[in-house]
């Protein structure tokens, strides 16, 4: 199975019910979770996901028809937020999660959901355009990127900053690729005055956070956001003004959203090029450290940096890349010490400094402390496969 997701260009009409849907999801899932802590209180037991829908449909709207609206949108969309909510809960039960919160409008955090109606039926997609349930045919803005010739399961349409976007799940049947150089690995240190070092690349992949560009969008960033705060000072000095005032919070509120949202796409689309450079060199092997970022972000003078260079997504993407290419990638113990032990001796150098940027060993070695870890990573012998 293998996910892709790309941007669409909807209707006015298409828009509406795109709305709808994310609305109703969205209240449906509150009302789930108000549901079910009521119940938990009143009788001491939990109601599962298709029991709260079967009283929804056949007891609550039927007593209740202001609530008829909730039928108006796809069926199915509604009953995976129920799910969704559901599997909030049992999360929280394993004690893998904190007990589910109550969705908010403005975190668009609600997607519309959607799935083949009929077994014997696939949902059809061409080049430029995709047939969604209730949508009908949306156009695409990048061409050909979805493959036509797959099976579509299922997919999901979100707002992210007023553009809408659809995340489709493919039946992948194609075999991995086999590595052309079978002897040949690779070891990764991921750092933050420089992205990733890599082993066998003798200039490290460069921190995106640092360059102009993305600084001077910060430095916007920054900026938009203190209006958005004075905006809100000021409804609630001037009662009067309430309705303009708020309008104007909503578009200050999208101008936030849309910096946001460039920013998350170009460390994005940085990670993407990294994992490609990575990819090109066709290695047997790709050795990581597991990396304790919970515990690093407890650090308050560092926490931002390490929250800007999105390790977690690396890895993501990194381990989803190399089930696809057949490429083994080695997690290294946390505990090993990749940037104390010398590459050429092995020698540990237990008084090494995080202000020490460059290894100097007693054997005559001088090199880059984060590409000496690298190398440490790739000759490790202890570790885990993904």
């Amino acid at each position: 199975m293998r996910s892709f997701k790309t941007e669409l260009k909807p209707s006015i009409e298409q828009i509406k019910i795109i709305n709808q849907t994310i609305g109703v999801s969205r209240f449906t899932y509150n009302f789930y979770l108000a549901h079910n802590k009521e119940i938990h209180e009143n009788e001491k037991r939990f109601v599962s996901g298709i029991e709260f829908s079967k009283w929804l449909n056949n007891e609550f709207i039927p007593k209740n028809p202001e609530y008829c609206w909730m039928k108006d949108v796809y069926a199915k969309a509604t009953k995976q937020s129920i799910m969704n909510a559901e599997k909030a809960f049992k999360n929280f039960f394993k004690g893998v999660s904190k007990f589910p919160r109550f969705k908010k409008k403005k975190n668009q955090d609600v997607k519309m959901y959607f799935v083949k109606n009929d077994a014997k039926v696939i949902i059809p997609c061409e080049r430029h355009r995709i047939k969604i349930p209730t949508l009908g045919w949306v156009t695409l803005k990048e061409y050909g990127y979805i493959p036509t010739d797959a099976i579509i399961k299922s997919g999901t349409v979100s707002i992210k900053a007023g553009r809408y976007f659809v995340s489709v799940l493919v039946v992948d049947n194609s075999s991995p690729i086999v590595p052309s150089n079978p002897n040949n690995g690779i070891g990764i240190d991921l750092g933050i005055k420089d992205f990733a070092n890599i082993s066998n690349v003798e200039k490290p992949i460069k921190n995106i956070n640092k360059t102009s560009k993305v600084k001077k969008l910060e430095k916007s960033l920054k900026r938009q956001q203190r209006k958005l705060s004075k905006k809100y000072e000021s409804l609630k000095e001037n009662t009067r003004k309430g309705d303009a005032t708020r309008r104007n919070i909503s578009k200050q509120v999208l101008k936030v959203q849309k910096l946001h949202c460039r920013l998350s796409h170009i460390r994005e689309n940085h990670i993407n090029q990294t994992i490609n450079t990575i990819m090109k060199q066709k290695p047997s092997f790709i050795s990581i450290e597991d990396l304790n970022v919970r515990g690093m972000m407890k650090n308050r003078h560092l926490s931002k940096a390490i929250a800007q260079q999105c390790f977690n997504q690396f890895r993501i993407k990194l381990t989803t890349k190399c089930k696809l290419t057949g490429i083994e990638l080695r997690i290294v113990d946390r505990f090993y010490p990749s940037s104390k032990t010398c590459s050429s001796c092995g020698k540990i150098k237990e008084d090494l400094k995080l202000s020490d940027r460059l290894y100097v060993c007693g054997c005559g070695i001088v090199m880059d402390r984060d590409k000496n870890a690298s190398v440490n990573l790739l000759n490790a012998l202890t570790y885990k496969v993904a």
